[in-house]
């Protein structure tokens, strides 16, 4: 075998492992070589907060779909071995007395779970900048953010530790990271994987996600993770596909691709434009039409998502009030200790979206605000399914606005919640969304994205894989 453990496909991985050519401690080991390597001096990436160095120990090979590949998990989903600190003081050293239902399916399947990564605080962030163990950087240009909020799971797969990371979305917190890094994201439809496990955010928005150094490592991930879920009651029972079955790439005669024209607004730099008509392009070469479309509600995502999201925020975090987990801290009867407790555990992140979201609910602004956002998310969603319904298959877009930022280079919070422009109206309608890597501007990756209707993640991976085939390493690495 010529090429090194951490550079082999997860699948190819696994196979190796299965046939007793490689062992599961070996490649475990050669998870924690990159990590430290990469981890190490003032300049490194931050990405890993907890590791499990007994996920290296000699042991069964197995024979599941991801036999002794190593993979780390996003700091927010919880694991009995490693803390989940949701990148908070407020959860400093907490274990968790159970494991997240995708973290059970992983081991089932054979997998090593080898690290919790670094995380925006409770996954409210879009550049891994606010957490309390300090900001991650971009492998690609330590100067930069690895996007957020699963910042850390995206960096450790651009940077070799991994092929395969779980993270989660609550407005884009997979794919926009996934797209400054040059990985492929994945968020699945609402329902699709269980929410077991997942410290919340917004119950109604979160959903764990998929990083892969390739399509086929992300297709091969979800494939594990997917399906019904008694313990969580938004699980939905849909039959979950092979999503490697258009692997091998192939026509794509028959799939119907959308490019909505609210997401390529004049604003949009230039470049991007450029590789994502260049994708475009692609698809029409390997036979996929290509239609415009609308989806005339978008402009309207971020306002109803910077309300909805909030205003459950500030419901889910309630209970993280010094009493019955998590940090506590000595004030002046219970309420000066529930203030001690969270003015010092939460983050000033959290803490801006822990007030907003009060305010939102309260009395007298309840249905000026919040039941109208519901209303117009209710809006997002139709035009999703009015476009799908029309006979459009996927479509197509550019995942965000810009490259990957220089760390600290984006202070107005308002500013900084536009880079999930174009992720957001996924998660408000639940349907499934992916990015993908298509091109460089100024040496950074840009991400490409594909959005299908709900439970059709199939035709997402079918376009995906074809276009990754159509771009190849060269394509995708390529300057505008």
């Amino acid at each position: 075998m010529n090429t090194p453990i951490g550079g082999l496909p997860a699948a190819v991985l696994a196979a190796h492992v299965r046939e007793g050519t490689v062992t599961g401690a070996a490649a475990a080991s050669a998870a924690f070589e990159r990590m430290e390597a990469v981890q190490a001096g003032a300049g490194g990436l931050n990405a890993i907060l907890h590791v499990d160095r007994e996920a290296a120990a000699p042991g069964p090979s197995g024979k599941g779909a991801l036999a002794g590949v190593p993979v780390v998990v996003k700091d927010n989903i919880a694991t009995r071995v490693m803390p989940t600190s949701c990148g908070s003081r407020i959860l400093e050293g907490y274990v968790s007395p159970y494991e997240a239902t995708v973290i059970r399916r992983l081991r089932a399947a054979g997998a090593s779970i080898v690290a919790k990564t670094n995380m925006d605080e409770f996954a409210m962030g879009s550049s891994t900048e606010h957490s309390a163990f300090g900001p991650a950087r971009n492998p690609l240009d330590r100067d930069r953010v690895p996007g957020g909020s699963s910042g850390g799971s995206a960096a450790s797969v651009a940077a070799g530790i991994v092929r395969i990371a779980l993270g989660s979305e609550t407005g884009g917190s997979v794919r926009q990271p996934a797209s400054f890094c040059g990985v492929v994201g994945v968020k699945p439809t609402y329902g699709r994987v269980s929410r077991y496990g997942l410290v919340a955010f917004a119950s109604s928005l979160d959903q764990v996600g998929v990083f892969g150094r390739s399509v086929d490592d992300a297709a091969l991930g979800l494939g594990v993770i997917a399906g019904a879920d008694p313990r969580d009651s938004t699980s939905m029972d849909h039959a979950v596909p092979d999503y490697r079955a258009s692997r091998d790439g192939g026509s794509l005669d028959g799939l119907v691709v959308g490019r909505p024209r609210e997401y390529f607004p004049r604003s949009l730099d230039p470049r991007i434009a450029k590789h994502c008509d260049a994708c475009l392009d692609a698809l029409r070469a390997a036979g996929a039409e290509v239609r415009d479309v609308s989806l005339p509600h978008t402009d309207l995502a971020i306002p109803v998502y910077y309300i909805v999201a909030p205003a459950e925020a500030s419901s889910n975090l309630a209970r993280f009030d010094g009493v019955r987990y998590g940090l506590r801290i000595a004030g002046d009867g219970l309420k000066g200790m529930y203030e001690a407790t969270r003015s010092h555990g939460f983050g000033a992140e959290v803490t801006r979206r822990i007030l907003l979201g009060t305010y939102v609910l309260s009395a007298g602004y309840y249905d000026a605000y919040y039941r109208k956002a519901q209303e117009v998310r209710a809006l997002i969603a139709r035009d999703f399914t009015s476009v799908f319904a029309s006979g459009v298959h996927v479509l197509f877009t550019p995942t965000a606005p810009t490259p990957a930022f220089r760390l600290g280079a984006v202070s107005d919070p308002y500013e900084m919640y536009l880079s999930d422009v174009f992720t957001a109206t996924a998660n408000l309608a639940g349907v499934p969304a992916m990015s993908q890597p298509i091109g460089m501007v100024d040496g950074l990756p840009v991400g490409g994205q594909f959005i299908a209707a709900h439970f059709d993640e199939a035709a997402m991976f079918r376009a995906a894989y074809a276009l990754e085939h159509a771009l190849g390493a060269a394509g995708a690495g390529s300057e505008a």
